[in-house]
């Protein structure tokens, strides 16, 4: 009887799991939707919640996704919405070291021969100019434009 009921609070636990995960692919963007390769039934209701504006019928709209979560393996969906948001560790690690790389080539000029040698693809001219504008915006205290631009690059140049 009583491996009935803890059988029985897991399913529900599982069902209440999915309905959230299904909650938060309601809160992405189109742009993310179409990256996640959804069901094509899954998506349709995915988009129909958006649509929705009524608090109720959109809850019942969450559910129906929860319903139809059970029939898909949500792990590949869990490992995607955490890349979405940035919650897995190589997503972070992969920040990291970008982050380091940009901290480097701002502080020492002879990071950049180490980074044109550890990646070939990256154009050192345009890299140069970009460090050379982040470090004159941070001088005088503006807007870190170049700054981004600078992450950008060094993020396609190392194909991360």
């Amino acid at each position: 009887m009583q491996d009935e009921i803890l059988s029985k609070t897991r399913r529900k636990q599982e069902m209440h799991d999915l309905q959230a995960l299904g909650a938060a692919l309601v809160e992405l963007s189109a742009a993310h939707l179409e990256r996640m390769a959804l069901p094509a039934e899954l998506a349709q209701a995915v988009h129909a919640a958006q649509r929705i504006a009524s608090h109720e019928a959109r809850r019942r709209q969450v559910q129906y996704i929860g319903k139809l979560m059970r029939g898909v393996d949500a792990e590949p969906i869990r490992a995607q919405l955490a890349a979405v948001h940035g919650g897995s560790a190589q997503e972070r690690a992969r920040h990291q070291r970008l982050e380091h790389w940009r901290a480097r080539l701002l502080e020492d000029d002879s990071a950049l021969t180490e980074f044109a040698l550890a990646h070939p693809k990256g154009d050192l001219q345009q890299l140069r100019a970009l460090i050379r504008n982040a470090r004159r915006e941070q001088a005088a205290g503006r807007p870190p434009r170049a700054l981004r631009e600078l992450f950008r690059v060094l993020r396609e140049a190392t194909g991360e």
